[in-house]
């Protein structure tokens, strides 16, 4: 029976409540803080915020609108609603292709619970140390606590069973192109063929490390850390708890910022002394690689509550800039030029899909369109910004060319103010790979081996994988 397509929310031909029938299991009293219940409970509710109600997993997550019922989880649960909600995200695709075997007329429609409970419960059967009967156990009891999803305990209880049986063997047969929409699938190939496209929603399918750029002696806080150096001052964790209780945190030794991420600010060059704006800035790991390396920065976001945030980094991080609420589009430098400026320009962030599965489903071909209007407009401006001589770097966190190559292309053929300066694989450590034709920098998800070699369509090693940037960099003539 062929599986729901990505994107889909549940099958056609939803099972009625059978109300009266024997058929339908009566509720049993439940204890509604039962062992491990309440993260189950909160997971699928953060799932049906995201998947139904279109809200971002981070604002779930943290921050003043995250789900309320996380704050009272005990560390350990809250971990693992973190990890339910992660790998559901990232294997939806798989995981209702899965289910949609078992499911003779598809899911109910009016309860979305169901399918809720069903994702969770086939999560921790397929990818977690839990015992079958007890992922069993708990989904049927969260349907139970919801009246609706109530009508469907049977049929929660029978698929999580038979996916007990023959799941994992069927698992091992389905490639993760599942789990991307077809739109951005499509996309994928059309820019990179069809065995790259691949791989990327195979490194998409992994969960990610995590990394640090560190002030100085990476090498020394790999070993403190139990790391590793990766990229130059980059070091990567493989097994992490909350970020506030990691060695070197309170001293401001280090901020997370995936290795990709790093890669745009080293393209500046010696900065050391120079004055240089960070456009679009928040969170603030560039402005603080660029205050590190010594530049006089400029931060600029036009978003004041996400500017305290780098305020609060910069803090930690013992390290200075000057913070401006304003629209890049139009700001004019307070009168003034740069030596440098680096744009990292919103975009729709699909070269992050495996640290935020939730984009995978959040976005869409008319956010890019409108995504892609921004870019130009700050470009524009930006070019404005600069001296006589001064480096442009603009970069984005996507993997489509109309919010990267394009944008560059565009940009020199109506502006010839400026000329496009090639980055070399010398300026990131040997890597060829990521240097495009033109040039450019590209990384992808299944990129920077965690193993000596180089990177391989398909490889999987623990310590491998990186965002998927894209970065150029042009001089002002």
């Amino acid at each position: 029976m062929p599986g729901l397509k990505p994107g889909m929310t549940c099958l056609p031909m939803a099972r009625k409540p059978l109300h009266n029938s024997k058929y339908v299991r009566k509720p049993k009293p439940l204890d509604p803080n039962a062992p491990g219940l309440p993260a189950r409970r909160i997971a699928a509710e953060i799932l049906d915020a995201v998947l139904r109600r279109k809200r971002t997993l981070d604002d779930q997550l943290d921050g003043p609108h995250a789900h309320p019922g996380l704050a009272a989880l005990e560390p350990r649960d809250r971990a693992l609603t973190r990890q339910l909600v992660s790998i559901v995200l990232r294997r939806r695709g798989t995981l209702l292709h899965l289910l949609a075997t078992y499911l003779e007329e598809g899911l109910p429609n009016e309860t979305p619970m169901v399918e809720m409970a069903l994702l969770v419960g086939a999560a921790q059967i397929l990818w977690l140390d839990v015992p079958n009967h007890a992922a069993v156990d708990l989904a049927v009891r969260y349907a139970q606590s919801e009246w609706r999803a109530s009508h469907y305990t049977k049929l929660i209880n029978a698929v999580l069973r038979r996916l007990t049986e023959t799941g994992p063997t069927r698992l091992a047969e389905l490639d993760s192109n599942l789990d991307t929409p077809d739109w951005l699938m499509a996309r994928w190939i059309r820019a990179y063929g069809e065995e790259t496209a691949t791989a990327i929603a195979a490194g998409n399918a992994r969960e990610p490390v995590l990394d640090l750029t560190v002030k100085n002696d990476p090498a020394g806080w790999a070993l403190r850390l139990s790391g590793r150096v990766m990229l130059g001052n980059t070091v990567r964790l493989l097994a992490h708890g909350p970020v506030s209780q990691i060695d070197g945190f309170d001293e401001g030794a280090w901020w997370v910022q995936d290795a990709a991420a790093a890669l745009p600010a080293r393209l500046l060059g010696d900065i050391d002394g120079k004055r240089v704006a960070d456009l679009c800035a928040a969170p603030g790991g560039k402005t603080a690689q660029l205050a590190a390396a010594g530049a006089r920065v400029t931060a600029v976001d036009l978003n004041a509550k996400r500017l305290e945030r780098v305020r609060q980094n910069l803090a930690r991080l013992s390290l200075e800039a000057e913070v401006v609420a304003a629209d890049a589009t139009k700001w004019d430098g307070g009168g003034e030029t740069f030596d440098a400026v680096l744009l990292d320009a919103p975009c729709s962030s699909t070269g992050t899909i495996r640290r935020h599965p939730d984009i995978a489903w959040l976005k869409s071909e008319a956010d890019i369109v409108k995504l892609a209007d921004l870019q130009r407009r700050l470009l524009d401006n930006t070019v404005n910004l600069l001296k006589p001589g001064g480096i442009l770097v603009f970069c984005t966190c996507s993997l489509e060319p109309d919010e990267g190559v394009d944008q560059i292309e565009a940009l020199l053929a109506r502006d010839d103010r400026v000329v496009r300066q090639p980055v070399t694989s010398a300026e990131l450590d040997g890597h060829a790979e990521w240097v495009t034709e033109a040039g450019d920098l590209r990384t992808l998800p299944f990129h920077l081996h965690g193993t000596d070699g180089p990177a391989k369509p398909g490889a999987a090693p623990r310590l491998g994988g990186m965002d998927g940037f894209y970065a150029a960099r042009l001089i002002r003539r």
